[in-house]
């Protein structure tokens, strides 16, 4: 089961999408997949319903896909969780997760377009495993306790500007929350649907050439991990996202560098959480 969001921009409709393929419109359950459903055990209640034939099906075909949940409180992510990444970027892997923050409004759709910022010259891409907080978590005892505050999955591209990033004052934030620079589904996979997230493929192609290709089994800090550690320092709330961190194959690590200009295609996909798509434009 998926949960998605159809239509334009300030306009997605809710949906679900059952593994045969049927969708339907979650209108009568919920006004949207935001904190305020996943909190009142909105995901069993749809699931609930779509089992009952209680919900009417609705035709996607050409309907935009939105992000899967509404605009998250916040996006928390962590950084060179992975060690081939800290490798590639000259760094030691942490002793304790690194975490820095993307705005809100990065958060676009899968296939939406990525710009390109004015000014910019070393636009990266980032494909990440995305955690879905479905339950407040602050002070979780530990990260056994992560599990029941997890809503479910998704595809995070967390898009970044290196030279904003590293050279320009050293803010992480300021070449992260650049516009379009989270694009994010197609799915919320719950997460009793996902039967291992320690043991998912993740890959990212740009022009149709396979940039990075790794799996979750490498995280250095796992995924119950990284939500039990930021709730001894931030409250998560239903709604927010946590974006997990990227392997290695980033243009920052590869041979000539070869950031994104405007004109490129980019791919991604995790295993069990379907695939984007973005066309790469200028601001």
């Amino acid at each position: 089961m998926h949960l998605l969001r159809l239509g334009e921009p300030g306009s997605e409709r809710p949906a679900l999408q059952a593994d045969d393929g049927t969708t339907f419109d979650l209108g009568p359950l919920t006004r949207d997949v935001d904190g305020d459903f996943l909190a009142t055990d909105g995901i069993a209640r749809a699931r609930a319903a779509a089992e009952a034939g209680e919900l009417a099906t609705i035709d996607p075909a050409g309907l935009r896909i939105g992000t899967p949940t509404a605009r998250p409180g916040k996006i928390v992510c962590i950084g060179l969780n992975y060690r081939d990444h800290a490798a590639e970027s000259g760094a030691e892997p942490p002793k304790e997760p690194v975490v820095f923050m993307k705005a809100p409004d990065t958060a676009v759709g899968p296939n939406d377009d990525v710009l390109v910022p004015r000014g910019s010259t070393k636009t990266d891409w980032e494909v990440e495993l995305g955690v879905i907080i479905g339950r407040t978590a602050r002070y979780l005892e530990s990260p056994a306790d992560a599990r029941a505050v997890i809503a479910g999955y998704t595809i995070s591209n967390d898009v970044s500007e290196r030279e904003f990033q590293l050279e320009r004052g050293g803010q992480w934030d300021k070449g992260k929350s650049c516009e379009t620079f989270n694009p994010l589904g197609p799915w919320l996979v719950p997460a009793e649907d996902v039967a291992d997230p320690g043991k998912l493929g993740l890959r990212l192609w740009v022009n149709g050439e396979l940039r990075q290709d790794g799996n979750t089994a490498d995280l250095i800090f796992d995924v119950d991990y990284v939500v039990w550690y930021l709730s001894q320092f931030m409250v998560l709330e239903p709604g927010d996202l946590v974006n997990t961190g990227t392997p290695a194959g980033v243009a920052m690590g590869m041979p000539g560098q070869p950031y994104l200009q405007g004109g490129e295609v980019v791919e991604l996909e995790i295993d069990g959480l379907g695939r984007q798509r973005q066309n790469i434009a200028k601001a």
